[in-house]
């Protein structure tokens, strides 16, 4: 056998590869416009307000005054009686709706359609004027009382506002409840639990879900409409403020001031309605949204990382 030479001819040189790409970056002059008219407007408002008739001295000085803390105490318990009044009243109403007897269904819906179609401070006076239509509360040998007496402050901040809630909370429960499947309750009713135990270990569980989220904007919507209850003599953060601005002359000045203490109460409020979303999240998302935390180390690893490939 003769042996070819392979070391003759012309040299195969291997196909060149694709040339690479150089991407250009699209410059979106649209968003630096924007940004720098956004930037623009604000600091025209910061330096309208730095340079307006107002003593923004006033605001540190009273921000931890004795009255202004009692008055944060007061929104943050009235706030919570009012979502627990809310809650439970909104769970309760919203069996009624889905309960297949017409009687506990229509007087549910009523309920619903008369709170959310009258306004909460409309609703606040109405509580604190009952007394033209009942002149006494009697309850037999347990209390009786002027309706006056009986009607404090308090008390129609309370049922004003929770009574109030609970046609929303109704509403937003009945959609959790009706958001979990069918087959869910029929397999519960097959192994012989009643109606009563399926709602609480089964249905309820998985309808929170759905309904923590907008609970939790409730909860922070609360928190904003207390201020309301201060029409009704009751004291709480913009009651005492307000006196406060009268007797110190500062009238505008206290109301920044519980403005300023609304946003960081709201804003409590919020981180700890991310962690509880995040936390009935598990069960339905393969990868829970990172932490506030997660985010700003991720950014400084990211910054520092371009920094040393940069270097």
């Amino acid at each position: 056998m003769t042996d070819i030479d392979k070391s003759d001819g012309p040299a195969v040189t291997p196909p060149a590869g694709p040339e690479a790409i150089k991407a250009v970056p699209v410059r979106h002059y649209g968003r630096y416009i924007s940004a720098v008219l956004a930037l623009a407007i604000f600091g025209a408002l910061i330096y309208a307000f730095a340079n307006g008739d107002i003593n923004w001295g006033a605001v540190p000085d009273y921000f931890f005054n004795e009255r202004i803390l009692k008055g944060v105490r007061e929104t943050i318990w009235l706030t919570f009686l009012s979502m627990v009044i809310g809650i439970a009243g909104g769970l309760m109403l919203a069996v009624m709706r889905l309960s297949k007897n017409p009687v506990t269904s229509s007087i549910a819906w009523f309920y619903i359609w008369f709170f959310r179609g009258t306004p909460v401070l409309v609703q606040l006076f109405v509580w604190f004027n009952l007394g033209f239509v009942f002149e006494y509360v009697n309850l037999g040998p347990f209390y009786k009382d002027e309706w006056s007496d009986f009607m404090t402050p308090f008390l129609t901040a309370l049922l004003g506002l929770g009574l109030n809630e609970a046609a929303y909370m109704a509403e937003i429960c009945r959609a959790g409840l009706l958001a979990v499947d069918e087959g869910q309750t029929e397999a519960a009713q097959a192994l012989g639990m009643s109606h009563g135990k399926t709602l609480r270990r089964i249905v309820i569980p998985q309808a929170m879900r759905v309904i923590v989220p907008p609970t939790g904007n409730e909860v922070i919507n609360m928190l904003k409409t207390t201020s309301l209850v201060a029409a009704v003599q009751y004291y709480e953060l913009l009651r005492y403020a307000q006196d406060i601005g009268t007797t110190s002359g500062a009238t505008v000045e206290m109301l920044f001031l519980a403005a300023a203490w609304y946003l960081i109460l709201t804003s409590v409020l919020s981180v700890g309605q991310f962690y509880v979303e995040r936390y009935y999240a598990r069960g339905s998302s393969h990868q829970l949204p990172p932490t506030p935390w997660q985010k700003v180390r991720a950014h400084l690893t990211s910054f520092s990382s371009r920094k040393g490939a940069a270097a």
